[in-house]
């Protein structure tokens, strides 16, 4: 009788007509009534693939178990980091259409979007190791990271000699973050956080910071604005091609290496001596200040250089297919630079920008629009005219006419419009509305032409 009685005290565990066919667990009634609820492989295995905050095995004795679930812990939290990530199938397909040889068309649409999430883990990866190294080394990062896929598809375009694709990549990241990101934020910001009708109100930001970085900005434009100038009076004195292009060459490398150093001065300025001018910077709530990486810093940095490689060979295809396009499709070098290219390198930074501008933290979306500019003029862009000038590329800071005349318009109108220190959804439809209106220009305007 009594192990009658210990086997009828112990829950039943085996199936029944009531046991469930799917569910997370089996829901099973001992003597007294109570439910006690057992795990199951269902379970276990939607842990094992979906969980971010554990992977079963990490904790395993066996070294060879907890190297393989260690991995796939990191390649799991990595791929559910944003939902842009499933569009990393076409890494893989990207690669084999350009090593394949197939239709050009084909290699640079799957190359583009392939970029795409690239771009997302690249920006994941980084925030990962900036909440481990603090503010200032993390501003820092972001500064080098932060237009990585820029710079790598800009490297390679030089490599091959694109250099119409390399100034209208750059122009077009820059106009990109002023016009379209920042319009964007104004616009859905200031849709989100409108008032109410007849008693309107704006959002505001750091108009010190905004007016610390539009003169940075202008300074940028002023370097382009004088190559060009150069070259017209160059022009009208009917000198030489080559002592042209020598002429301009010099001008363009010495004032590459001044931007470099102001830039460099303005990370000091931005990160270290005046960082309390910086909003953006120190705009950090709770749950922020709670938060904790989900990747270690080894981690993170594995799948920052694993991705800069994929980012890197995905490049080379796209840029490769280039020629092609546009002979076939009959789209200018510069729409395929100035448009496409900025939208695939800055799409995880534009989603963050408009997110955090609709939470109704302007100086966060207004640091990632025009710092990120900042960090393209006087960093990105004078960095690739000294590596052009090592590679023998001659590469320089003398963009076409049209180009630096959109240039110079795009700051003057952003210039005015965040001097003020707030926003509102009419100045982001302006923004929106030049940057569309540039964007057909270049479109309808043919290579040749340029």
């Amino acid at each position: 009788m009594s192990a009658n009685a210990n086997n009828n005290s112990k829950p039943h565990r085996g199936g029944d007509e009531r046991t469930p066919l799917i569910n997370g667990s089996s829901s099973l009634r001992d003597d007294s009534g109570a439910e006690n609820h057992y795990p199951t492989q269902s379970s276990d295995t939607m842990v094992f693939l979906f969980n971010s905050e554990h992977t079963p095995g990490k904790d395993s004795n066996n070294i060879a178990v907890r190297a393989l679930a260690h991995s796939w812990h990191v390649t799991k939290v990595t791929l559910l980091s944003n939902y842009v990530n499933f569009l990393l199938i076409t890494v893989p397909i990207g690669i084999v259409a350009g090593a394949s040889g197939w239709n050009p068309t084909a290699v640079f649409t799957i190359n583009f979007f392939a970029i795409i999430p690239l771009a997302a883990v690249l920006s994941y990866a980084t925030e990962e190791i900036s909440l481990k190294l603090g503010e200032t080394m993390g501003g820092l990062l972001n500064a080098t990271f932060g237009n990585a896929v820029e710079l790598i598809v800009s490297i390679v375009a030089l490599k091959d000699n694109q250099i119409e694709v390399v100034q209208s990549s750059m122009l077009g990241s820059i106009l990109s973050n002023l016009l379209l990101v920042m319009g964007m934020c104004f616009f859905f910001g200031g849709l989100r956080h409108r008032g109410t009708s007849g008693n309107g109100t704006e959002q505001t930001f750091s108009s010190v910071m905004a007016q610390t970085t539009c003169s940075m900005m202008t300074l940028s434009s002023a370097s382009l604005v004088l190559p060009a100038a150069l070259y017209a009076i160059l022009d009208q004195s009917d000198s030489k091609e080559d002592e042209k292009n020598r002429s301009i060459l010099i001008l363009s490398r010495g004032t590459a290496i001044i931007l470099l150093c102001l830039y460099a001065l303005y990370l000091v300025f931005q990160l270290r001596t005046h960082s309390n001018l910086f909003d953006a910077e120190n705009q950090i709530d709770e749950e922020q200040e709670e938060e904790t990486p989900n990747l270690g810093p080894v981690a993170a940095t594995m799948v920052l250089v694993v991705t800069t490689l994929l980012v890197a060979i995905c490049a080379e295809y796209l840029v490769g297919s280039i020629d092609d396009i546009v002979e076939s499709a009959g789209i200018s070098k510069n729409f395929i630079g100035l448009i496409l290219i900025p939208i695939v390198g800055n799409a995880a930074e534009h989603v963050t920008a408009v997110v955090v501008a609709i939470r109704n933290k302007m100086d966060l979306a207004m640091g990632v629009a025009i710092g990120s500019s900042i960090q393209i003029a006087l960093g990105v862009t004078p960095f690739l005219v000294i590596v052009g000038w090592i590679i023998g590329r001659d590469m320089s800071l003398h963009f076409e006419t049209f180009e630096t005349v959109a240039f110079a318009v795009s700051v003057l109108v952003v210039s005015y419009t965040v001097q003020d220190g707030k926003s509102n959804y009419l100045e982001g439809a302006m923004l929106l509305g030049l940057y569309i209106i540039i964007a057909v220009a270049f479109y309808a305007v043919p290579t040749s032409a340029i």
